[in-house]
């Protein structure tokens, strides 16, 4: 993949570059990001954790070549989704509360060399 510096990129770089792309594309809808890749100390897993208006949003983002047959959001499988959702728990335990409202999304970013990410965002996902 060939990022927008003209740079030739591997898939940790794709899966970083696909996370600004989503947080951006996020922020431009009035969310605000209140983590990144934030880590449960029991494990557990969420790339973003935004808030969009009172909603809480655990937010997987899943970054793709255009060109790929299979559908960003088919990567997030049930133990995927169990990681993700020990990571939620772990937040709202950190928060002190589960009483807010809260949901998860999937972000489908789709890429292809010389071309604006294309965004697709899955809302409540699972």
């Amino acid at each position: 993949m060939t990022g927008p510096d003209g740079q030739a990129h591997g898939n940790e770089w794709l899966g970083n570059y696909g996370e600004r792309v989503a947080a951006d594309w996020l922020r431009a809808q009035g969310c605000r990001i209140l983590a990144r890749n934030f880590r449960g100390p029991k494990g557990g897993e969420v790339d973003l954790i935004v808030r969009d208006g009172r909603l809480l949003v655990f937010v997987e983002v899943k970054t793709r070549h255009a060109s790929t047959r299979i559908r960003p959001l088919d990567a997030v499988d049930k133990p995927k989704q169990r990681l993700i959702e020990r990571g939620a728990n772990a937040w709202l335990k950190r928060m002190g509360t589960r009483n807010v409202p809260w949901r998860f999304d999937v972000m489908e970013i789709l890429v292809e060399d010389g071309k604006k990410p294309r965004v697709n965002r899955v809302r409540d996902a699972f």
